[in-house]
């Protein structure tokens, strides 16, 4: 046998390692100028200074859900606080982190609380096709995504925000949307017309079903899915989309009043279904919402809680005005609801039919101030607090700054 074939000379041997040390830097090079994983990260928040004590008509009259500083004893109220920690820390994983720092107890005011806490993992080079892990937004109501600092109206309404408190819950969310599709989902956010955000043209997933920042209280797990499709025609914009949700709603023992009846297993049938109709202001714009379903609610007739019918939803019409940098937004919003809601006492009876007159004005990208004349007439009970109608108006003034 021969073996001068798997002989390697002196110089072979030189020749190899200078070639092999030259693809090392080079190598090292191109890493050394890829962004490090810490670069990808982006800061930002933003803080709602509010104050709806003046011209107020009924300080009987409030809405828990929205504002806390609504009614009795009104004064300067922090709303929000909040950061937004977020990163594409690899080609196809992505993540996000929102604590704030404004949520409310029995015990006081201005707490720290987990808002988002998810990541994204992208199945496809351009991650259309991503998993969302943790506790998000779910993917029901366009104000429900929309950002509470991008939105118009000060609170989001009754009939869809009472599907889904806080619009977050810990699950897995499936989202797909072509890359052009996102593109546009981003443009509509980034040129202030009011936008959702990212939440892909079709999502489908499970999450808990008990509202974020709480265990699930049941073996069962809700189901959500959400179609939307926006398009350009000229120079108009529009987006309708569809979406539902399943599951069983399991109510809190610290949520139920001494004497009233309930399931043996406090297990409730919540499921719903919502239309959006969206004409992005340019300039004049259009937002619609309204759904149907069933759901936890109080009957007084009974002292117990049943599952019934609910429907409500929304009308938002708005007109943007851009002046040397300044954005002038002048809306009007209706809005009903008549059904429970879950998450509150005895899953409170309501019928809501509210109007409300507003105005926002951006001078700068920083700062920006709304102005609301709300005009509500509602009706909400419970075993404790019967034959509750409340009817007033007051003026709701906000300030916001962006960062």
């Amino acid at each position: 046998m021969h073996h001068k074939n798997f002989t390697m000379t002196s110089k072979q041997a030189l020749l190899l390692i200078i070639l092999f040390f030259s693809f090392s830097v080079q190598v090292s090079a191109q890493e050394a100028n890829l962004p490090k994983w810490y670069d990808t990260f982006s800061i930002r928040g933003y803080i709602q200074f509010r104050y709806n004590g003046l011209f107020q008509t009924n300080p009987n009259l409030g809405c828990e859900q929205c504002d806390k500083s609504w009614g009795k004893d009104a004064g300067f109220f922090i709303r929000r606080a909040r950061l937004a920690f977020s990163g594409q820390i690899g080609k196809q994983v992505y993540f996000y982190f929102q604590p704030d720092f404004a949520s409310s107890t029995s015990n006081g005011l201005n707490y720290g609380q987990i808002k988002d806490a998810y990541f994204d993992i992208g199945l496809d080079p351009k991650n259309e096709y991503r998993i969302r892990l943790g506790q998000s937004k779910i993917p029901y109501g366009f104000e429900g995504m929309q950002s509470s600092s991008n939105r118009l109206p000060l609170d989001r309404s009754d009939g869809i925000n009472s599907a889904i408190a806080n619009e977050r819950d810990l699950g897995a969310i499936f989202y797909w949307a072509p890359e052009k599709k996102r593109e546009l989902l981003a443009k509509l956010t980034r040129n202030n017309l009011k936008g959702s955000g990212d939440f892909g043209i079709f999502a489908l997933g499970i999450y808990n079903g008990q509202n974020s920042n709480t265990k699930d209280l049941n073996s069962s797990l809700h189901t959500v899915a959400r179609v939307t499709y926006p398009f350009e025609i000229g120079n108009q914009i529009i987006e309708p989309g569809i979406q539902a949700y399943t599951g069983k709603y399991v109510i809190a023992e610290n949520e139920l009043s001494p004497g009233v009846k309930y399931t043996q297993d406090r297990n409730y049938l919540d499921q719903r279904i919502a239309a959006t109709f969206v004409l992005y202001p340019q300039p004049f714009g259009i937002q619609a919402e309204f759904n149907v379903g069933k759901g936890p609610e109080f009957n007084k007739q009974t002292d117990s809680i049943e599952v019934q019918n609910l429907k409500g939803g929304y009308v938002i019409a708005s007109y943007l005005i851009k002046n040397e940098g300044q954005a002038i937004i002048p809306y009007v919003r209706v809005q009903y609801y008549d059904g429970g809601k879950k998450q509150e006492l005895d899953a409170r009876s309501y019928k809501v039919n509210d109007f409300e007159l507003g105005i926002e004005w951006q001078p700068v990208k920083q700062f920006e101030l709304v102005g609301s004349y709300y005009f509500s007439h509602r009706r909400y009970e419970d075993f404790e607090l019967r034959d509750n109608v409340q009817e007033g108006s007051l003026l709701r003034l906000q300030a916001q700054l962006n960062f």
